[in-house]
């Protein structure tokens, strides 16, 4: 048993290095936000190991980018700074550990040998990770960063802002996690399992 909690750490680890290396590749926007394969190592750990590392997982691809100072202020003070902080670089990537819900699905369906439900309950877990991430964004923007929006409506303007880079984060995780999940099942289940 004990054995089995520290290879899931390990894995939580690993997951949260290459999911913070995996931040860093893609494109950014010009007021923040950006487009990467960030979601992807969150997803294949809630999907691996449940809910509760998914969300460990996106609190250590948080921490990951603030120790290296990957991250984008808000022009705030100090004390809305940390709450905008907590919302863009911790909330952000934690709530992506939801997807892990689809979890049993997924295992059904592949003890069952059917294909389609196994894509069906990824799809559905990427894009309630997406879904969660971009709400935050989105409430991330409305409280912090208003002023970008100049003349027009902040929530309006929130919503397509983070909408412009999370749609492609979406169906980047999409694809890569359903190809990937469909592909080799053995990433998701253990051995143990």
């Amino acid at each position: 048993m004990r054995n089995q909690k520290v290879l899931i750490m390990i894995e939580i680890a690993l997951l949260a290095a290459l999911g913070f290396v995996l931040d860093r590749v893609g494109f950014g926007m010009p007021q923040g936000g950006s487009v990467t394969f960030v979601l992807v190592p969150i997803i294949l750990i809630a999907f691996r190991r449940g809910v509760v590392a998914g969300i460990v997982t996106g609190l250590l691809i948080g921490l990951l980018q603030l120790a290296t100072g990957n991250v984008y202020f808000a022009p705030l003070s100090f004390e809305i700074v940390i709450i905008q902080v907590f919302m863009d670089y911790f909330l952000a990537f934690m709530v992506a550990g939801f997807a892990g819900v689809f979890r049993p699905a997924f295992v059904r369906a592949y003890e069952d040998g059917r294909q389609g439900a196994m894509m069906r309950a990824v799809l559905f877990g990427t894009i309630l990770a997406a879904v969660l991430r971009y709400f935050v964004h989105v409430l991330s923007g409305i409280f912090f960063f208003g002023e970008f929006a100049g003349d027009q409506n902040v929530i309006l303007y929130s919503l397509v802002y983070n909408a412009t880079y999370m749609s492609l984060v979406l169906l980047f995780a999409a694809v890569i996690c359903t190809l990937l999940f469909v592909k080799a099942p053995r990433l998701v289940i253990p051995q143990s399992a």
